[in-house]
């Protein structure tokens, strides 16, 4: 299976270039393998995110691989990198000859020029209605980066002020976009948190125990 996974991916490399030659420099592609989480990008090509080769995957490669094979395409959709550039993007999961989601190939274009040529003949026209403000998504190189993105964007309240209830919540949060797919990520939390490693073991079992059961415990 793993044979067969690597051939799928070796397949689809050129594709990456050829798409990138095809559309431009406002394209970039990027092909990832969920195998190793923290280094999933095995093929690039463009720089709308400025990622490369041994890059970590972003929010959006963590929450399909926490959706495991239940994973499907995600089309079209609009986000604006943290350093503001906006970017329309679409994610491709990738499955073996099982059904079993492997890896994902993304494509990525710099929407910017064209959403202020948008903008000016909406002016024109006179339609002043504001699209409304695309999440910000951290693409980068280092995985540790992306995890405390997410730790910052889910945890509202500080930790001693969160009751069990709050602190169940923010683990099962954090488990359903994919943090824990991380073989670090859970030191890494424990650390911002100030909590030890076996309590946030612990939060991760019971949060987990809690979603399986279908309430709280």
């Amino acid at each position: 299976m793993e044979a067969e996974r690597d051939a799928i991916l070796a397949a689809l490399t050129p594709v990456v270039d050829g798409i990138v030659a095809t559309f431009g420099p406002v394209c970039e592609v990027v092909l990832h393998d969920y195998r190793n989480p923290e280094k999933s990008v095995v093929a690039i090509a463009g720089s709308v995110t400025g990622r490369a080769v041994g890059g970590a995957m972003s929010q959006i490669g963590l929450r399909m691989v926490a959706r495991g094979d239940e994973a499907g395409d995600e089309l079209n959709y609009v986000t604006r990198t943290d350093t503001g550039k906006l970017v329309k993007s679409s994610t491709m999961p990738l499955r073996d000859s099982s059904g079993a989601v492997f890896g994902a190939l993304c494509v990525n274009v710099d929407i910017g020029a064209a959403s202020e040529v948008h903008a000016l003949l909406g002016a024109l026209a006179g339609i002043g209605a504001t699209p409304a403000e695309p999440p910000v998504t951290t693409f980068g190189d280092d995985i540790d980066s992306v995890v405390d993105v997410m730790l910052d964007t889910h945890r509202h309240q500080s930790w001693a002020l969160l009751d069990r209830a709050g602190r169940l919540d923010l683990f099962r949060s954090l488990d359903e976009r994919g943090v824990f797919a991380v073989r670090r990520a859970i030191e890494q939390v424990a650390g911002r948190l100030g909590i030890s490693r076996a309590s946030a073991y612990s939060y991760l079992a019971q949060s987990r125990k809690q979603a399986h059961s279908g309430g709280p415990s």
